[in-house]
Parts: C-alpha cells; sequence; structure tokens
C-alpha cells in the first residue's frame, strides 16, 4: 500500500479498495476519510465496500466527497470536523492523495 505522510496523525493516499483496508490498519491507522466520489472513475470501489471492511477491522470511516479542482467551504468545515472526531492516526485517500493534501492544508490554515 503506498501512503505519504502529511504529519505524525494524517497521511494520504490515492484509491482503496476493501483488501487494502488489512494492510491500512496493519500500518496502524485507526481512521480512514474517502475524498473521492463514487463513480468518479468506473471500476472503482465505492465508498461503502471501503466502509464495511474498514468497519469490519475495527476502523472508523468517513465519507466527505470532494470533486477534483472544486474544493468548497463546506467540504473543508466536514473535513476539520472529521478531523477533530476521529481517533489517529488517519489515512485520507482520493485518486491520486493530491485532494486530499490540499483539504488537509485549507484545513490547517482555517485553523490559524
Amino acid at each position: 500500500m503506498n501512503f505519504q505522510q502529511i504529519t505524525s496523525d494524517y497521511s494520504v493516499a490515492p484509491q482503496l479498495s476493501a483488501a487494502d483496508v488489512k494492510a491500512v490498519a496493519a500500518a496502524g491507522f485507526k481512521s480512514i476519510i474517502c475524498n473521492r466520489p463514487d463513480a468518479e472513475h468506473p471500476g472503482e470501489a465505492p465508498a461503502d465496500e471501503v466502509r464495511a471492511a474498514a468497519e469490519k477491522a475495527g476502523l472508523e470511516f468517513r465519507y466527505i466527497p470532494v470533486i477534483s479542482g472544486q474544493i468548497t467551504p463546506q467540504n473543508v468545515a466536514d473535513q476539520a470536523a472529521a478531523l477533530a472526531g476521529l481517533p489517529g492516526p488517519v489515512l485520507a485517500y482520493c485518486r491520486s492523495g493530491a485532494r486530499c493534501t490540499n483539504l488537509f492544508g485549507l484545513v490547517q490554515q482555517q485553523r490559524r
């Protein structure tokens, strides 16, 4: 599983599948955030499938879909609320991890 650590409590990854969740748990993550809208690309695992695997593995899961290149203030608020309430470390995923990284940066700016 490929992931990029942003802080000690937040990392990002490209699209996950249900099969990836065991590796996410084994890497020590406690929560997963999906920032990729379902059906953005045919054949990718829908959020509910990853959620079911996450819950089975004892991980928290949040679905906060963000359209690529169109992060909204509501997306930032939802991500901030999720990060405030989820146990860490958190792994967020989207197509490449860039959306999750940008969203995290906006959350940090908002907190300042």
